[in-house]
């Protein structure tokens, strides 16, 4: 894969883990996580699965015979083991479980399980994400500035959205906070300390998907200022001029990114 796939492969991976993440903390139990987002998360990272009595499996590594196993359930641990050890630990026979041998490593799977739940998630994040070529070149970034402008100027809406996420990516812009949203919008800032120690953000890109407007603000702005937030709030209702505009936006964003990464 080229630069650019490689670049949206990280970034689907990353929201995956993060959405993953998320949903092991609303409860203690974790009974409510989100299975399917850590399916497609280890898809991407294309892990042979297998079923096994009632358990759906993960070979992370399958170098030996004690293998690199991950269960997909709300425990989501890792084992380093082999697969018929798992089964018996995770969904025991009646005939296992009469083995006090069996019955103690049931009870006690310290001595084979690595990682456990958020740990979990990350390792696997890791492994999809370690062998990702990233390194780009000018013709790479002016690609994606390029492919921006097409899309804003035919208002193809994903296309827009993605050239900002990629370049989001490149510049290390977050989504902004919740102080800061707008409705039907997109918005990307760069999250940093400012002379006081306060946080502010910026450089802001928003992106007004219903009407097609890209604006861009350079003037750092602290969520917690009523004035910078105004001003903001101008500038994204069109009472007071962004830093660049439509197309323009695109060509800043690839001047702000640093020359190559080879």
């Amino acid at each position: 894969m080229g630069f650019k796939q490689n670049l949206l492969k990280k970034i689907e991976a990353d929201q995956l883990a993060s959405q993953v993440i998320r949903s092991l903390k609303t409860t203690d139990s974790g009974s409510r996580f989100d299975k399917s987002a850590m399916r497609q998360l280890l898809s991407l990272g294309e892990f042979p699965s297998q079923k096994e009595r009632d358990l759906e499996i993960y070979i992370l590594e399958n170098d030996a015979e004690k293998k690199k196993l991950l269960v997909l359930d709300n425990g989501l641990a890792i084992y380093h083991t082999t697969l018929t050890d798992v089964c018996m630990r995770k969904s025991p026979t009646v005939k296992e479980m009469l083995s006090i041998r069996n019955a103690f490593k049931i009870l006690n799977d310290k001595d084979v399980v690595i990682s456990k739940k958020e740990k979990s998630v990350k390792t696997v994040q890791s492994m999809v994400t370690a062998d990702l070529d990233l390194t780009y070149t000018a013709a790479d970034i002016e690609q994606i500035e390029k492919e921006g402008q097409a899309s804003l100027e035919g208002r193809y809406t994903d296309g827009v959205i993605e050239a900002l996420s990629l370049f989001a990516e490149l510049l290390d812009f977050e989504k902004v906070p919740r102080s800061f949203h707008e409705p039907h919008h997109r918005i990307w800032g760069r999250k940093r300390k400012n002379a006081a120690d306060r946080t502010v953000w910026g450089p802001i890109v928003a992106y007004a998907m219903a009407d097609n407007r890209l604006q861009l603000i350079d003037t750092p702005i602290d969520p917690l200022d009523k004035t910078q937030l105004d001003h903001f709030r101008q500038v994204i209702d069109g009472q007071a001029e962004p830093a660049a505009k439509g197309l323009s936006v695109f060509t800043h964003l690839k001047e702000l990114v640093p020359e190559c990464r080879i």
